[in-house]
């Protein structure tokens, strides 16, 4: 079973660098996305074969997500309850034996002004996915704007103190790791080094590989024996972030 998310920063804008066909050449079960950009009427993009599910920002041409799935969904749910849900940052899709939750995490911005609401999304939505853990397994994937480590980013040290990097980010996601939840990148790959899934536009990052890895593939404890495998895939263009895959033991779906 084949799961892909990415974060395409804007999803008209990557229509006309060759969405579509990556999408149907790389044929996912599930497909996922961040930062869609859109409202509700401004996009038609034909996925035969599969169940389209969307949250639409109330802001124009922000944030946003969408999941896509050839099996038909138990049941779909929308945001966490917070106060950022009006962002469409989270889709819950329901399988017979696990949940998938595609999840663009909160930016806390420059100068950390949005730091304090970021800290609540964290702790509000680790316990989302606990209370879903409860009942089958569960497998996220999203930007997560948060590197976890030094290995996770190219210049650690003088990121320290800048959104995505800081101690408190960090906390938060090993505390949604010991909450019972597995980064499948770093479970299969724990001492690869220079893979990243997000390059700023700014001074050649990507030319220059000058990279954060903060998309990711999460699932529960209790899937992580089915894990086959966990790539981001470097070589495809069209947004600042790289599609992420996973592929796992196919679970009833």
């Amino acid at each position: 079973m084949k799961l892909v998310s990415w974060n395409v920063n804007g999803l008209r804008a990557i229509q006309q660098k060759g969405f579509s066909d990556y999408f149907n050449e790389v044929d996912a079960d599930i497909f996922c996305l961040q930062e869609t950009k859109l409202h509700e009427h401004q996009v038609e993009l034909q996925t035969p074969g599969y169940h389209q599910y969307w949250s639409f920002a109330e802001k124009k041409g922000y944030s946003g997500t969408a999941l896509f799935s050839k099996t038909e969904p138990l049941s779909v749910e929308y945001g966490i309850g917070h106060e950022f849900d009006d962002e469409g940052r989270v889709i819950c899709a329901e399988f017979e034996e696990f949940y998938v939750v595609t999840v663009y995490t909160p930016n806390s911005q420059e100068e950390l002004a949005r730091l304090n609401r970021r800290m609540e999304w964290d702790d509000m939505f680790r316990e989302y996915v606990k209370a879903l853990a409860e009942h089958k397994g569960v497998i996220i994937c999203g930007d997560l704007n948060v590197a976890h480590q030094a290995i996770d980013l190219k210049n650690p040290k003088t990121n320290e103190r800048n959104a995505g990097y800081t101690i408190e980010e960090r906390e938060k996601f090993t505390q949604l790791l010991e909450a019972g939840f597995v980064d499948t990148f770093r479970y299969l790959y724990p001492d690869v080094t220079g893979v990243y899934s997000w390059w700023s536009y700014r001074f050649q990052s990507r030319s220059r590989n000058t990279g954060w890895r903060i998309d990711y593939w999460l699932v529960s404890e209790s899937l992580k024996e089915r894990v086959i495998d966990s790539t981001i895939a470097t070589d495809v263009m069209g947004s600042d972030h790289a599609p992420v895959i996973l592929v796992i033991q196919n679970p009833v779906y």
